[in-house]
Formats: C-alpha cells, structure tokens, sequence
C-alpha cells in the first residue's frame, strides 16, 4: 500500500514556497481529519486556495491530492504510526538513553527510506551498474566514506571501480569515463559543490549518472539520470552524519546485492577468491 505522505510533506517543508506552508503545516497537525476532506475543505480549513494544494501535491513528485490522502492514511495505520520519529541527542542523556536514542535513528532512517525510495529506479541503476565497464563513486566527508565501502563491494565481484577521496582526482577520473561507465554521486544534501562537479563531468564524458540525495528536490536529483532518494531527520547533531550515512549505506548494500545476483555464481566465486586471498596474505600462525 502506498505510504510516505507525511514524510513527504515534513522533507518539502525544507523548500516550500511561502503560499503552500500553510496547506503542509495544516496537514502534518491534523493528517486523520484531512484524509476525509476534498483540495476545497482543506484549502478553507488551511488558509490556502485549491491550486496551490494541487501545486504541491505535484511538486512532491504525487499526482494529486487523492495520492497524498492514500499515502496519509496508509501511513496513519502503520503498526508503527506516532513511534517512528527522530530522538533528538541531549547532553544530558545517560548511556542507556544514548544507545537506544541512537539505535532508534537508524532504524527510523532505513524505514523511512523504504518509503520515499523507489524500486524502478533502484532496478534501473542495478541493471546500469551490472552493463557498466568502470563505476566511480563520488563523496565528499562522511558520504567519501560510503563510497569507499562502495568501491570495496564492487571490486570484490570484480567490477571495475574508483573511490578518490582527491577533488582533483575525482574530476579527472570523472572526465575519462564513457558511454560504458557509471558514475555514482552520494550527498545527503544533494548539494555538495565537488560531487556535483565531478557527476556534472561524468554526464557530458556520456556515462549513466546516479544520485544518492536526501528525498526531494535538489541540486543532485535534477542533475543525475537515476535519483535513489534516502531520508534522515538528524537535526543539531547533522554534522556527524550518523543516521543519512546509515541510509546510504544500506542503498550501496542493494545496489551491491542487486548487481551481484545478476551473475550469483560469478559473484560468489569473486567472492570466495578475493577472502581467501586476503587471509592467506594477512593470516597469523
């Protein structure tokens, strides 16, 4: 059943234009009562007239105001409904607190993800990455790291990859790529200036651009072939990057198992040879 209508409203709240604000903040604060009114009740309740419902409605990617009351009530009757929200870190919190505050981040940030992530596009990058002679993973800080697991994936099915933590090496391996190639762009904002610069090189060298971003519109998705949207609600503590690195991750894992199953026997031979070459080379007696 389609879910993620709330979420799409708290993430567009973030760009929102100033004539819609009204209409989203009425929805998030009354979502049972909206699910039984028609784009005319609600743009009298919100203060807000009937375009600008419709106008936002598609702007979060839906396609009208009965998609978006599907998707509210869906996620109204979730077993998890009023639980899955984001526990802020306090100074003041004990150990026990921090485990399960943390613990509960992450799990919020892979369901939420579920939500806004959309398979034709997961399926449409698999299949790009599975054809592609040489992928390279673009990240700057945290989300350098997620291509660096990344890359060690992939290299061990034997598929071709990069993962420079370098600019300059990230441009200049950007612009040798092909119309064989896969380019990779991860950035929880969508806006990270290297990234989009390397992803800007790939595409016009011809290679197949995706873009791992935060749900909605940025830089990064109007800009990549393939979008594979995440979503992370971290707030004071954004910096650090622990719940949005999560959800990265686990979008590398798909993309890993989904171009591994493509060829499984190949993959788990690659596999197997590469750890045992790396315990024969690196074992202790």
């Amino acid at each position: 059943m389609l879910s993620g209508g709330l979420l799409r409203i708290r993430e567009y709240l973030q760009d929102i234009k100033p004539s819609e604000r009204s209409v989203a903040e009425y929805i998030l604060e009354h979502p049972r009562e909206v699910i039984r009114m028609s784009v005319k009740e609600l743009a009298e309740r919100s203060n807000a007239s009937p375009a600008a419902i419709i106008r936002m409605c598609k702007s979060m990617g839906l396609e009208g105001f009965p998609e978006l009351k599907i998707r509210i009530a869906a996620d109204l009757q979730s077993p998890s409904a009023g639980e899955d929200e984001y526990k802020e870190i306090r100074p003041t919190d004990d150990i026990p607190t921090l485990i399960e505050s943390v613990t509960a981040n992450h799990i919020f940030s892979l369901r939420e993800t579920i939500k806004v992530l959309d398979p034709t596009a997961v399926e449409q990058a698999v299949r790009a990455m599975y054809r592609a002679r040489r992928i390279d993973f673009f990240g700057v800080g945290a989300s350098q790291l997620v291509a660096q697991d990344a890359q060690q994936k992939f290299l061990r099915i034997n598929k071709m990859s990069t993962a420079h933590a370098d600019a300059h090496l990230q441009i200049t391996s950007a612009v040798t790529l092909t119309d064989k190639d896969v380019a990779v762009g991860i950035s929880y904002s969508g806006e990270t200036r290297q990234v989009l610069s390397a992803i800007k090189r790939a595409r016009e060298a011809g290679a197949v651009t995706i873009g791992i971003t935060k749900f909605g519109q940025n830089s990064m998705s109007a800009l990549a072939d393939i979008h594979l949207a995440t979503v992370s609600s971290e707030a004071d503590m954004r910096s650090a990057a622990t719940s949005s690195r999560i959800a990265q991750l686990a979008v590398i894992d798909m993309l890993f198992m989904g171009v591994a199953a493509q060829s499984y026997d190949k993959a788990v031979s690659s596999l197997r040879k590469t750890r045992q070459a790396v315990l024969a080379e690196f074992r202790t007696d």
